[in-house]
Protein backbone atom coordinates (compact mmCIF):
# COMPACT_ATOMS: atom_id res chain seq x y z
CA UNK A 1 0.00 0.00 0.00
CA UNK A 2 1.57 3.27 -0.41
CA UNK A 3 2.24 5.64 2.17
CA UNK A 4 -0.03 8.62 2.38
CA UNK A 5 2.65 11.37 1.90
CA UNK A 6 3.94 9.47 -1.74
CA UNK A 7 0.87 10.08 -3.62
CA UNK A 8 -0.89 7.36 -6.12
CA UNK A 9 2.12 7.01 -8.18
CA UNK A 10 4.30 5.20 -5.80
CA UNK A 11 4.11 1.96 -3.54
CA UNK A 12 6.78 0.95 -1.35
CA UNK A 13 6.40 -3.15 -2.51
CA UNK A 14 5.80 -2.21 -6.15
CA UNK A 15 7.73 0.83 -6.63
CA UNK A 16 6.36 3.15 -9.62
CA UNK A 17 2.48 2.08 -10.01
CA UNK A 18 2.65 4.04 -13.58
CA UNK A 19 4.53 1.99 -16.27
CA UNK A 20 7.18 3.75 -18.25
CA UNK A 21 5.22 2.79 -21.24
CA UNK A 22 1.89 4.48 -20.10
CA UNK A 23 3.79 7.59 -19.08
CA UNK A 24 4.82 8.30 -23.02
CA UNK A 25 1.34 7.32 -24.15
CA UNK A 26 3.39 3.81 -25.68
CA UNK A 27 5.05 5.92 -27.49
CA UNK A 28 8.94 4.53 -27.81
CA UNK A 29 10.37 6.98 -30.31
CA UNK A 30 11.19 11.10 -29.63
CA UNK A 31 10.32 12.95 -32.39
CA UNK A 32 14.22 14.22 -31.88
CA UNK A 33 17.22 12.29 -32.54
CA UNK A 34 19.04 12.60 -28.55
CA UNK A 35 21.96 10.84 -27.57
CA UNK A 36 22.11 10.06 -24.08
CA UNK A 37 25.31 12.41 -23.30
CA UNK A 38 23.28 15.37 -25.38
CA UNK A 39 23.13 18.31 -23.35
CA UNK A 40 19.56 19.62 -22.95
CA UNK A 41 18.86 23.36 -21.00
CA UNK A 42 15.80 25.18 -20.49
CA UNK A 43 14.93 28.18 -22.92
CA UNK A 44 12.38 29.86 -20.13
CA UNK A 45 9.30 29.54 -22.67
CA UNK A 46 6.35 27.66 -21.06
CA UNK A 47 4.75 24.71 -22.88
CA UNK A 48 1.28 25.21 -24.01
CA UNK A 49 -0.90 22.52 -22.78
CA UNK A 50 -0.75 20.11 -20.40
CA UNK A 51 2.22 17.63 -20.52
CA UNK A 52 2.28 16.10 -17.43
CA UNK A 53 3.95 15.76 -14.39
CA UNK A 54 7.05 13.76 -15.89
CA UNK A 55 7.43 16.47 -18.70
CA UNK A 56 7.49 19.06 -15.18
CA UNK A 57 10.15 17.04 -13.34
CA UNK A 58 12.18 16.99 -16.73
CA UNK A 59 12.23 20.40 -17.33
CA UNK A 60 12.78 21.55 -13.80
CA UNK A 61 16.11 19.33 -13.91
CA UNK A 62 17.25 21.59 -16.84
CA UNK A 63 18.03 24.79 -15.41
CA UNK A 64 21.96 24.05 -16.69
CA UNK A 65 22.59 22.35 -19.18
CA UNK A 66 22.26 18.17 -18.18
CA UNK A 67 23.11 15.31 -20.23
CA UNK A 68 20.18 12.88 -20.82
CA UNK A 69 21.53 10.08 -19.58
CA UNK A 70 21.57 12.21 -16.06
CA UNK A 71 17.74 13.34 -16.67
CA UNK A 72 16.94 9.37 -17.02
CA UNK A 73 18.23 8.85 -14.11
CA UNK A 74 16.35 11.32 -11.81
CA UNK A 75 13.37 10.56 -13.23
CA UNK A 76 14.16 7.07 -12.45
CA UNK A 77 12.66 6.21 -16.03
CA UNK A 78 14.34 3.95 -18.94
CA UNK A 79 16.35 6.07 -21.60
CA UNK A 80 14.34 6.03 -24.23
CA UNK A 81 11.10 6.85 -22.06
CA UNK A 82 13.17 10.31 -21.34
CA UNK A 83 14.04 10.96 -24.61
CA UNK A 84 9.99 10.90 -25.80
CA UNK A 85 9.69 13.26 -23.01
CA UNK A 86 12.53 15.62 -23.67
CA UNK A 87 11.82 15.83 -27.41
CA UNK A 88 8.07 16.97 -26.35
CA UNK A 89 9.54 19.72 -24.66
CA UNK A 90 11.76 20.23 -27.42
CA UNK A 91 8.93 20.31 -29.57
CA UNK A 92 7.07 23.32 -28.05
CA UNK A 93 10.38 25.09 -27.62
CA UNK A 94 10.03 24.83 -23.53
CA UNK A 95 14.00 22.99 -23.96
CA UNK A 96 17.03 23.36 -26.16
CA UNK A 97 19.46 20.47 -27.08
CA UNK A 98 23.01 20.53 -28.12
CA UNK A 99 25.44 17.40 -29.55
CA UNK A 100 28.08 16.29 -27.36
CA UNK A 101 31.56 17.92 -29.02
CA UNK A 102 33.06 14.26 -29.68
CA UNK A 103 29.42 13.30 -31.34
CA UNK A 104 30.93 13.66 -34.59
CA UNK A 105 34.07 11.68 -34.36
CA UNK A 106 33.77 9.47 -31.28
CA UNK A 107 36.27 7.26 -31.71
CA UNK A 108 38.79 10.64 -31.42
CA UNK A 109 42.46 9.09 -29.90
CA UNK A 110 42.70 11.77 -27.54
CA UNK A 111 39.34 11.13 -25.75
CA UNK A 112 39.89 7.49 -26.20
CA UNK A 113 43.15 7.48 -24.29
CA UNK A 114 41.48 9.90 -21.73
CA UNK A 115 38.93 7.50 -21.36
CA UNK A 116 41.80 4.39 -20.80
CA UNK A 117 44.18 6.98 -18.51
CA UNK A 118 40.98 7.63 -16.30
CA UNK A 119 40.06 3.90 -15.78
CA UNK A 120 43.52 2.68 -15.43
CA UNK A 121 44.06 5.45 -12.75
CA UNK A 122 40.57 4.06 -10.82
CA UNK A 123 42.04 -0.08 -10.81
Amino acid sequence: MAAPHDGPWLDDAAGRLVRPYQVSDGRTRPTTRLDLLSQVMATGATPLGYLGPEHSAALGQCEAPTSVAEIAAQLKLPAVVTKVILSDLLDCGALTTKAPDFYHNPTDRSLLEAVLDGLRRQL
